[in-house]
């Protein structure tokens, strides 16, 4: 692998990430969850996901390694654990891939109506559309990090003007702030629509995706300095864009939209909502580039997507739970093995899976991966304590705490039907890691470190069947159920603060990597193993 990522490449890396298909659409969802109140579930979903940020950014600045979402609990908390999160990422980066495809293929219908049918679903050319855009994302990748960030980073800028151009010319054309108050008041549906517009609203799975800046970690320049503040940098750009879009889009609806309840608000049209918007304001000449930003959005985050699961992919391959020839580099030093797979994996989810229940299992898959970022903080405080560290995380045991409650909340609030994808996708996962480990013994694995897995993951699902959100049996309200989530949440933060890896198994690992840098990196010394005192033979 080579360090070629700076940090303006790096931080559009996550932009490209964030703003992908949904920008044009998550206003309308949101809206339609929480009404005006919209705009406090990009705050909480802003704070959620800077804490969690935050947690990486400390990991980053002392393991900058590549897939670093699935590769970082292997040295908190061991094999089973990072088999479990990296499993469920990887599912979902997979699912992101074909969610960008298919947005690209929709925002095209009017160029091919032939993609689709009657029924509204990829016809037989529409899918061989779909996976020859899957292998273009594929190539691309494969000629090096250096070109791929080259191509996102010049991307990426259309996806930044576009947007912030879109939101200063609706608020400058049309603000009405009677929408604010009238129409069932500020929150029309209370705190739980503010919370389901966090969930399944669109605001996390649009801002989940600073993700990417952890993967690529292995392939930036200087990353103890980098890597933190591309993540920061992305997060509050993006915040600030789709914040503003939230504020313009609430403000321009008139009458005829809101009369119906801030619930039955639709626009027709493929675009949807923000060309609708500004096209009655009397802004046409943005339309008109807004079909093409769609595309160049959803190709842009596809072409992340599967850069990032290429490096996820190698990371579960180290892990132990895929095979090894997906640790494979090529002459580029680009995971290509990893790139052919995953690029099979996500032809089939066209074919499998509907596109809603693709979506489903994106967020949620996910999110559960994120988990491990606050409890690997501590786990590093002990494991490696005199490491400098680039960025230090304010009182780590709180806000590491509040971090992981967070997470746990954003789950939650996914509600039942989604979790019923995700404990499928776990028993899937589940099965592959007995299967992968039946010839070679089960004592080799770490089940000590994995054991705070047992009261959670069936906590947050029996907590789920018997909470208010997707289906849920409602016999939990809303606010004793964040306080149950919460109560569950830091009582296994407690739990897998105590089970990380002892001091001897961390060096064991710790050396496994350094023999597996020694083969990625042109130049060792920039490999990332920081610990002070450590040899290279």
């Amino acid at each position: 692998m080579r360090r070629s990522i700076g940090l303006l490449g790096l931080t559009f890396v996550a932009i490209s990430g964030i703003l992908g298909s949904g920008w044009l659409f998550t206003p309308l969802l949101a809206a339609q969850a929480a009404g005006p109140s919209a705009m406090i579930a990009w705050v909480i979903g802003g704070f959620a996901m800077l804490l969690l940020a935050a947690t990486f950014a400390e990991i980053a600045t002392i393991l900058p390694v590549a897939g670093g979402i699935g590769r970082v609990p292997h040295f908190s908390h061991g094999s089973v654990v990072s088999m479990t999160m990296g499993w469920t990422a990887w599912i979902g980066y997979n699912t992101a891939a074909t969610i960008e495809v298919e947005a690209v293929l929709r925002y095209s219908r009017s160029l091919a109506p032939w993609l689709y049918g009657p029924d509204g679903q990829l016809t037989f050319s529409g899918l061989g559309v779909a996976c020859l855009l899957l292998m273009i994302f594929t190539v691309l990748n494969a000629f090096g990090v250096k070109f791929f960030a080259r191509i996102n980073t010049a991307l990426t800028w259309v996806k930044v003007i576009v947007p912030a151009l879109l939101a200063t010319v609706i608020l400058t054309s049309e603000f009405r702030i009677a929408n604010f108050s009238d129409y069932g008041g500020f929150a029309p549906e209370g705190l739980k629509g503010i919370l389901s517009a966090i969930s399944t609203g669109g605001v996390i799975f649009a801002l989940i995706g600073f993700r990417h800046v952890i993967d690529m970690a292995g392939e930036a320049k200087n990353p103890k300095v980098n890597v933190p503040l591309a993540l920061v940098l992305s997060l509050v750009i993006c915040l600030l864009i789709l914040g503003g879009l939230q504020i313009a889009f609430l403000g321009a609806l008139d009458h005829s939209n809101l009369e119906g309840g801030w619930h039955a608000l639709h626009f027709p049209g493929q675009l949807g909502p923000m060309a609708s918007l500004a096209t009655a304001v009397g802004a046409l000449w943005i339309v008109s580039i807004l079909d093409t930003s769609a595309r160049i959005s959803s190709f842009a985050s596809g072409l992340v997507s599967v850069g990032s699961n290429a490096r996820l992919g190698l990371a579960m391959a180290q892990n132990g739970l895929f095979p090894k020839f997906m640790e494979t580099l090529s002459r580029r030093g680009v995971p290509l093995f990893s790139l052919l797979v995953n690029f099979l994996v996500a032809a089939v989810f066209f074919v499998v899976l509907p596109f809603q229940q693709v979506i489903a299992l994106n967020t949620s898959s996910i999110v559960l991966s994120f988990v491990v970022g606050p409890i690997a903080v501590l786990a590093f405080r002990r494991l490696l304590p005199n490491t400098p560290r680039a960025f230090v995380l304010p009182v780590a045991p709180i806000t590491g705490c509040l971090a992981f409650v967070v997470a746990s909340l954003i789950i939650y609030w996914s509600g039942w039907d989604t979790m019923v994808h995700l404990v499928i996708c776990l028993l899937i996962g589940l099965a592959l890691l007995l299967l992968r480990n039946a010839q070679g013994g089960f004592d080799s694995l770490d089940w000590r470190e994995a054991l705070w897995l047992l009261p959670y993951l069936p906590g947050l699902v029996v907590l789920s069947y018997l909470g208010s959100f997707g289906g849920g049996l409602d016999v939990i309200p809303v606010g004793p159920d964040i306080l149950a989530v919460g109560a569950l949440a830091s009582g296994v933060y407690f739990l897998a603060n105590r089970l990380s890896l002892p001091k001897d198994k961390f060096d064991l690992y710790l050396a496994e990597e350094e023999l597996d840098e020694i083969g990625e990196y042109d130049v060792v010394e920039d490999a990332p193993v920081e610990e002070p005192g450590f040899k290279r033979d």
